[in-house]
């Protein structure tokens, strides 16, 4: 059984239909880009994923064995978060907050799941950093150490390489795949196809209108890639 299920969704906005009749799968181990323009429905499909929206119409099935709610999810930053004072530990910690529920305190499984992760992003360093002192790349492998902590099956990331410079891009890139490599399902939306097709075992392209894609990245680019 798939991980995740989108069957016949309509998703919109402000009583607008941006996307009709979306059905794709998500396995375990898979890594999904989701691309297209500006627009076409994927920060509003992620939002749905996340439970955040809800669809206009169909449905999103996971599987048994986890909850949307266990997803680990890497929005794009606002100015106000890049500033945000807290120190690394602290931030890639927040990512356990699904599982502390009314607990006023962190576990100490809660505490050593942040520490692996850390060490796994190669930020272990940092710890003790303040946040807003790093640079957008470490921001970026602090963040996608939090997300990991809400969740070992999914990670939804957006834009995760966005504003970073050349370097800094190829790395969170490499980053992803050895995280994919070790088991982790990736579904990321994207402006970079050359990327995309680089690391993706499969593209969702959601154009305007009615115009979908959905297959392996093999099949992406025989069919031309939307530009690709």
């Amino acid at each position: 059984m798939p991980q995740l299920t989108c069957e016949k969704l309509t998703l919109g906005y402000e009583g607008k239909t941006v996307v009709s009749d979306l059905s794709f799968a998500v396995n375990a181990g898979e890594y999904l880009c989701i691309v297209g323009e500006n627009g076409s429905g994927k920060s509003t499909l992620m939002k749905t994923i996340l439970n955040l929206k809800t669809p206009i119409s169909g449905k999103i099935v996971t599987d048994s064995g986890f909850a949307t709610t266990e997803i680990g999810y890497m929005p794009q930053q606002t100015a106000a978060q890049k500033d945000f004072p807290a120190s690394v530990r602290e931030v890639v910690r927040s990512g356990c907050l699904n599982r502390v529920g009314l607990r006023p305190f962190f576990t100490r499984a809660e505490k050593q799941l942040a520490e692996d992760n850390m060490q796994k992003l190669g930020i272990d360093h940092l710890a003790k950093r303040c946040y807003r002192e790093l640079s957008g790349g470490q921001q970026q492998r602090v963040l996608l150490a939090r997300a990991l902590c809400a969740t070992r099956k999914i990670l939804l990331l957006d834009e995760p390489a966005a504003g970073l410079d050349p370097n800094a891009t190829a790395e969170m890139y490499e980053v992803i795949a050895s995280l994919n490599k070790g088991g982790t399902t990736i579904i990321m939306i994207s402006h970079d196809i050359e990327a995309s097709v680089r690391y993706a075992s499969h593209i969702l392209h959601i154009g305007k209108g009615s115009s979908v894609f959905f297959g392996t990245k093999e099949d992406y680019v025989d069919r031309g890639g939307y530009g690709a």
